[in-house]
Parts: structure tokens; C-alpha cells; sequence
């Protein structure tokens, strides 16, 4: 179905359609070769970081009830667990030992991009005074993105259920994966001037700590923000202390509109931090109906700017303050599973 047949209506200030009637990357289209150049143009020692916490962290399913760590179990080979399983052929013990796993994941537990059909909106697309559940771009609910009704055909599989019952034929992750998000980033650090104190952050404190640190965003970067957060995950060595972590560390205040604008007219190509959900969570008292996610919705929603969490940015950001820099190559693509809401990402960043 073509744009001009999916919606009528879009959400003011949206890029629905600026990239093509049937855009399924948003923002990520500003990833050019010119801005890989200037990515490219950061290195000058050749020391990489790897900015992926170990993905059986956090740790527990206390930040996310819904979301477990991974389970790594053998294959099978035959009747037998398929780890240091040694080879026969025709009954003769051959040199070969053989291990092969595989692993149930969910995938949104640890550091993770959203994928464009992670948040939607109820929204009057059609034009018809009726408010409709779409996502980027136009792509419905329902029809683009799917998923079961019974609740037997959601969570983790019964052994030998080999069905996906959920499923985004629009939007997927892989549509991400693919342009291979390789460019310039940029790190905000706000840890560097709030430490581990909970801030939430708005317009005027966001100008504040760039204008500190000669931090400029220009079109086509990729922002990190500093928390401290993920670091403080790593210290707690899978044993999180909710409390703690609830208030602890910076987020970004989704109901500063001041600050989505900022967004809209950086044109900056994601926005990916160390914390759980990039905003502050749960939102600033609102009065009215509004999104439960504001920064969310803007950016999946309305932008198309992908959303990162929990990446591990504390080695990475000490360094750029210490040679004082603060922009870097980045490359931090996420799993190529079609059809995913979202997906781990080994990141690495090298300066």
C-alpha cells in the first residue's frame, strides 16, 4: 500500500513522507557517505570501544517484568546434548569435539534499539475524525504490524514451538540493520556535571551543558547520551537494586516541548543513551490525554529517529573528556531479524 493510500492526515511536524511515500528507515536516510567521512575523519588514535553491556544485564526482571535475561541451552544431536560431544563415524571415535547452542532471548533486555514499530500512536490518519493505531510513515496495526490475539501465542515458546505468531512486515528492525548505521557520533555527558544525581532534562539545561562542553549537533549525527546509568548496571553484577536505579541518573524530559523541537530541527539520526528509556520515566504530570512516552512517540512515531537504551557509554565518555573531544566513529547496527520491534546492538565506537 502506497503512502498516498495509507494516510491523508500527519502528525504535525512529522517527517511522514519527506523520505519517500513508502520510507520504512526515517531519519537514518541522513546517514549519507559524506557523514560516514566525517565519522571516519574522528579517528585518530585507532582505539575502539565496545559500548554493549553484557546482554544477560541488567540482570533479574525487576527494571521490565515482562523481559527475562537470555537462556543459552545446547542444541540437540539426536538424543544428547550437543556440547563437547565428540564425533563417530561408523562407530570409530573420530578428533572432533563439537559444542552448539542456541538461545531464547527477549529482545529489548539489555542494550537494544527500538525499531520504528516498537511505539505507535492512536491517530486520525484517515482524515475521517477517527483516530486510528498506526505507526511511521502511515503503517498500521493490525495489517504492517501484527501479532496474536491469545495470550497461549505470546511470551516464551513451549519446547518445539518453532511459530512466530508477532510480526512487523513494515518497520522491522531490519530496515535499520540494513543501512548499517555506521557515521559521526556525538556524546553528551551528562554524568560529567549531574553524576549519578536524577535530573531530568530539559531544553535550557540540554543548551546549558553543550554550550560547556562545544558540543554542536549537526544534521545527520548520532547523539549519546552520558548517564551513568549502564555503569552503575555493571557495578550491581546482575543483582539491580530498583530503587537505586529509579532514582538514579539523568533522562531527557519528554513533555519539554522546547527539547522535541530541538529534535525535530537537529535532524540528528538517532538518539541512543545509557539509561532504560532515554526519557524520564514515568513522564511529567500532564493534564489532558497525552502519550504515556512523549519522546517515545515523537521520535518513533512522528520522526522516525530510532531510540537506543542501555548501550554502555562510561569508558567511551571518559576518554573524549579527558582528550577533550567529544565526537567519534560510530558503528552500531542492530540484528538483521526481519520482522523484529527491536534488537541488541554490539556497538562500537572508535576515536
Amino acid at each position: 500500500m502506497s503512502g498516498s493510500k495509507r494516510w491523508v492526515n500527519r502528525p504535525e511536524g512529522s517527517t511522514w513522507g519527506d523520505f519517500g511515500p513508502d520510507d520504512q528507515r526515517g531519519r537514518i536516510n541522513l546517514l549519507t557517505p559524506a557523514k560516514l567521512k566525517q565519522g571516519i575523519a574522528e579517528v585518530k588514535e585507532f582505539q575502539p570501544f565496545c559500548l554493549s553491556l553484557p546482554l544477560d544485564l541488567p540482570g533479574g526482571n525487576l527494571l521490565n517484568p515482562r523481559r527475562f535475561p537470555p537462556v543459552i541451552r545446547p542444541t540437540l544431536r539426536g538424543d544428547r546434548p550437543n556440547m563437547n560431544y565428540g564425533l563417530f563415524r561408523d562407530n570409530e571415535l573420530h578428533t572432533d569435539v563439537i559444542s552448539d547452542d542456541l538461545v531464547v532471548m527477549h529482545l529489548q533486555y539489555s542494550t537494544q534499539w527500538d525499531s520504528l514499530a516498537h511505539v505507535g500512536s492512536r491517530f486520525d490518519a484517515n482524515g475521517d475524525g477517527i483516530a486510528e493505531s498506526v505507526y511511521y510513515n502511515g503503517y498500521r496495526a493490525g495489517d504492517d504490524i501484527q501479532g496474536p490475539t491469545d495470550a497461549k501465542d505470546a511470551g516464551v515458546p513451549q519446547p518445539g514451538d518453532q511459530r512466530s505468531t508477532s510480526n512487523a512486515t513494515a518497520l522491522g528492525i531490519q530496515n535499520m540493520a540494513e543501512s548499517c548505521v555506521q557515521g559521526r557520533g556525538v556524546m553528551l555527558d551528562f554524568h560529567a556535571h549531574f553524576g549519578n544525581k536524577r535530573e531530568i532534562i530539559g531544553y535550557d539545561t540540554l543548551m546549558r551543558v553543550m554550550e560547556k562542553d562545544k558540543v554542536v549537533v549537526e544534521p545527520g549525527d548520532m547523539v549519546c547520551l552520558h548517564t551513568g546509568f549502564a555503569q552503575m548496571l555493571m557495578d550491581m553484577k546482575g543483582k539491580p537494586d530498583l530503587h537505586t536505579l529509579e532514582t538514579s541518573c539523568a533522562a531527557l524530559n519528554g513533555r519539554d516541548q522546547k527539547l522535541l523541537n530541538w529534535i525535530t530541527d537537529s535532524q540528528l539520526v538517532v538518539l541512543m543513551a545509557d539509561n532504560y528509556a532515554v526519557e524520564h520515566y514515568p513522564a511529567v504530570d500532564h493534564v489532558g490525554c497525552c502519550a504515556t512516552l512523549p519522546l517515545h512517540e515523537h521520535c518513533l512515531f512522528k520522526l522516525g529517529v530510532h531510540l537506543g537504551e542501555m548501550f554502555y557509554l562510561t569508558p567511551l565518555a571518559k576518554w573524549l573528556r579527558e582528550h577533550g573531544r567529544n565526537r567519534f566513529l560510530l558503528t552500531a547496527p542492530p540484528l538483521r531479524l526481519p520482522g523484529a520491534v527491536g534488537s541488541p546492538s554490539t556497538a562500537v565506537a572508535t576515536v
